[in-house]
């Protein structure tokens, strides 16, 4: 049984008042005490570059810098360190993978495929491919309830497919996609699998063999890590054959003006100095996740989403857009004659934190016919009596706003 009013005492951001209201937070996920104290720990005690000293403090971040990357690897499952890269966050991943796996193996002609719920990020690297190399993208449809049309998608896979790029749970809908048969589908033709994780990594246990997916991506800051950090795992076979995607320090092994010799995986992949800090504190975010359990959160959220969503099902003019029956904790939700930024600006003025906008999925927001949702997204801190408040604030903006 978990202790939330525990584990919100693990969040400073928490115990603070917006508008002179207690906030509440259901948008970008906070950060435990532990992963701020280990970016301090590092700035105040044994700031220095990884990989390239042999003096004390040199030493100290390396082997710090490295047990975030067995964190990560331990968190996915992956079988070796030298399939966990580590990125700028899951864009940077994805680019990657479209510049140095698809510049290279895919031609003209072939296809890859992406599902209508995609984020830009899982979008805008494969039309710039697609349109660099002429091959052609390929949208797999969803219906109404923001569910993947698989019989479509099987219909989709032929010779040509090379890459099948696809959100496991959608960061706009909440829908979780079902990764592991769209991967052995993929398989079945030939084609490599990308899973954006970004939105699984926080909700789901993650196990990247189980799955079979030939690249997983996630970044930090959707786990209760520092932004600007992701990774990007890789099977080592395919990373093997990839180029490096960026040219400098650290992915070197010899250089002369003649040749360059490129260093082993996973340091192939990361050029220059890197993020030091936020990786070191990566790990304390993974571990405040696993010392939680994976399928605690996933419970806890669950019932979170339960019970929301049955509330808001009961509020006039309210929808709900993604009702998928398989669902992670996200609601997003708009309501007649009220613009979802008008929502948003009334639930801050008391003091409730939620997310508005398209979330970087344009076409899915034209797939539903909007410009866009109010999104409240729940997390392991989060409880029941916020919910209320939520629920309460809500409904009293939409009767305001209606009458107007």
């Amino acid at each position: 049984m978990l202790d939330i009013n525990s584990i919100r005492k693990q969040f400073p951001i928490l115990h603070q008042e917006v508008n002179g209201k207690p906030l509440i937070n259901a948008a970008t996920s906070q950060k435990p005490i532990h992963v701020i104290d280990a970016l301090t720990n590092y700035y105040q005690g044994y700031n220095s570059n990884v990989h390239r000293g042999v003096h004390h403090l040199a030493e100290k971040a390396t082997h710090a810098f490295e047990e975030s990357r067995e964190a990560a690897r331990r968190f996915i499952n992956a079988s070796s360190l030298e399939e966990v890269i580590i990125t700028k966050g899951t864009t940077e991943g994805i680019n990657l993978v479209a510049n140095s796996y698809g510049r290279t193996f895919i031609k003209e002609g072939d296809e890859i495929i992406i599902t209508t719920m995609e984020h830009h990020s899982n979008i805008v690297p494969w039309q710039m491919l697609c349109e660099e190399k002429g091959a052609k993208l390929r949208v797999i449809p969803i219906n109404e309830a923001g569910e993947l049309d698989m019989e479509a998608y099987e219909k989709m896979l032929n010779e040509r497919t090379k890459i099948v790029a696809v959100v496991y749970i959608s960061n706009a809908l909440g829908t979780i996609n079902p990764v592991k048969e769209i991967t052995h589908l993929a398989h079945q033709v030939g084609a490599v699998v990308l899973i954006d994780g970004a939105q699984a990594s926080p909700h789901l246990n993650v196990n990247v063999q189980d799955i079979n997916a030939d690249f997983f991506v996630f970044s930090a800051h959707k786990v209760y890590g520092p932004t600007g950090i992701g990774i990007l795992y890789g099977k080592k076979a395919i990373l093997e054959k990839m180029p490096p995607y960026l040219g400098g320090g650290e992915m070197i092994k010899e250089v002369t003006f003649e040749k360059t010799t490129y260093n082993d995986l996973p340091y192939k992949f990361e050029a220059g100095t890197p993020n030091i800090g936020d990786t070191i504190a990566l790990k304390y975010a993974l571990e405040f996740v696993e010392q939680l359990g994976k399928e605690n959160i996933a419970a806890y959220e669950s019932e979170l989403l339960s019970y929301a969503t049955n509330q808001m099902e009961d509020i006039p003019s309210l929808k709900i857009i993604g009702t998928a029956k398989e669902k992670a904790g996200v609601i997003s939700f708009i309501a007649d004659g009220i613009h979802h930024f008008d929502l948003g600006m009334m639930l801050d003025a008391n003091g409730i934190a939620v997310r508005t906008g398209n979330h970087c999925t344009m076409p899915l927001m034209n797939r539903f016919g909007i410009s866009g949702t109010a999104r409240a997204s729940f997390a392991i801190y989060n409880t029941k009596d916020e919910i209320d408040s939520f629920i309460k604030e809500l409904t009293k903006a939409i009767g305001l706003m209606s009458k107007n």
